[in-house]
């Protein structure tokens, strides 16, 4: 198994928040809930599809302008998720077409097809999937603390209008400096305390793993 393929999806030096990948997706698709839920779909969708298409098709795929095809075949089929978003909800697919085109560059810019080796299609269609849900995870935690608390709504794709709001609390409780979070300031100030918990957790896990690993040592040299 690859470095890549074993680093941790969340701890990992490729998890989307240690290596700071996808912000432009955090930050615009969690505005609103309804938003992350296309978005995480289509990340899903996306990765998926290219992935299995790559492994399958590895033995005749050219090392110049390889760039190139991953950025056809993702493009393609963000293009076929697009009709059919198109087919099912036109006017959520309207609101979303901006940072639904950051996916397929996304994808590409993610390094996962850069492996020194060739991945077999069973380990590199499920650690494809696996870093797309990773992300879109991110994404939907994030607009369910975006959204109820700047703009006291939840929205989730449906109805008329493209969104249903399940609820809808304003006027006399509507708090000014919380808004700020539906804004893109106020994301990148969530993302800012998102990344510094990481750390924290992160480097605590990575202490704990010493400590564990260095009190197993102990016996045996005693030994």
């Amino acid at each position: 198994m690859s470095q890549r393929s074993s680093s941790h999806l969340f701890w990992g030096a490729h998890s989307p928040l240690s290596a700071l990948t996808g912000v432009g997706l955090i930050i615009m698709a969690s505005s609103r809930f309804s938003f992350a839920v296309i978005c995480a779909a289509a990340l899903v969708w996306v990765y998926g599809l290219t992935a299995l298409v790559f492994s399958g098709a590895q033995a005749i795929m050219p090392q110049r302008g390889k760039k190139l095809i991953l950025l056809f075949l993702s493009t393609f089929f963000a293009g076929l998720f697009m009709i059919f978003a198109s087919i099912l909800n036109p006017l959520l697919l309207l609101s979303s077409l901006f940072f639904l085109f950051l996916i397929p560059p996304h994808c590409l810019g993610s390094g996962f097809f850069d492996a020194p080796r060739p991945l077999p299609i069973g380990e590199a269609f499920p650690r494809a999937l696996l870093e797309a849900i990773a992300l879109a995870g991110i994404i939907l935690a994030f607009a369910l603390i975006r959204e109820p608390l700047g703009m006291g709504t939840l929205s989730v794709p449906g109805g008329i209008q493209g969104i249903t709001e399940l609820f809808h609390i304003g006027g006399e409780f509507a708090f000014v400096p919380i808004q700020l979070l539906t804004a893109s300031a106020g994301g990148l100030l969530l993302l800012g305390y998102g990344i510094a918990l990481f750390r924290y957790f992160r480097d605590r896990g990575g202490n704990a793993e010493q400590i564990a690993v260095a009190q197993n040592e102990a016996p045996e040299e005693n030994q």
